[in-house]
């Protein structure tokens, strides 16, 4: 049992996730960033959502944007490390709309040139609600897309031995809409984890 869990947002998304879990060297992950532009449709965009540190990389290090624009020069790139950055690539400013006049966002810091333009790094200062927000910015599944990547995660964690879990809701999760997942699959008897859920609160 997890006491700690965000099952119902992460399944919405999993099947959309590339995964860096475990991966040894860095130049093996953006191999691996590579193939998945390369089977990526628009205006779909490669996600990394944690999961990762750069002291697992042989590297000790993260990719540059640069580094992220060779490997994705027209697909949106969202890498979060942590809940403490995230690194996104040409094509994921041009879509989320970050620009020089773009004003500083409350919960987080837009790192820009010396000329002012944003160069891809955000930074969650003092919290994640950037992150949240540009993550968010990017193309939802449709409803039954959505419905078969939760199932998937739920057997992800079962391969892991998870059974229940507490979900902490939060992450700009939006109810009813994204529960609406988690009432389906438990109304057809297809939940293979037990959920205890809060709520995200989205008014005071």
């Amino acid at each position: 049992i997890d006491n700690h869990c965000h099952v119902i947002r992460g399944g919405l998304n999993y099947n959309m996730e590339l995964r860096w879990d475990g991966v040894p060297s860095l130049a093996v992950a953006m191999e691996m960033l590579k193939r998945q532009v390369a089977v990526t449709p628009a205006p779909q965009w490669v996600r990394v959502v944690g999961g990762f540190t750069e002291h697992q990389f042989v590297e000790k290090r993260l990719p540059t944007i640069d580094e992220l624009n060779a490997a994705a020069p027209d697909t949106p790139v969202f890498i979060l490390h942590l809940y403490d950055r995230a690194l996104l690539n040409a094509a994921a400013l041009r879509v989320v709309g970050y620009t020089k006049d773009t004003p500083e966002p409350p919960g987080g810091t837009i790192l820009r040139d010396a000329a002012g333009n944003p160069t891809g790094l955000l930074l969650a200062n003092p919290n994640a609600t950037i992150l949240y927000a540009t993550l968010a910015k990017g193309p939802k599944l449709p409803f039954e897309y959505q419905y078969n990547s939760t199932r998937h995660f739920m057997r992800e964690l079962n391969r892991l031995g998870v059974t229940g879990v507490i979900d902490a809701g939060g992450g700009s999760q939006n109810y009813p809409d994204d529960y609406e997942v988690i009432r389906k699959l438990h109304d057809a008897g297809e939940m293979t984890i037990r959920i205890a859920y809060n709520l995200f609160t989205q008014k005071p």
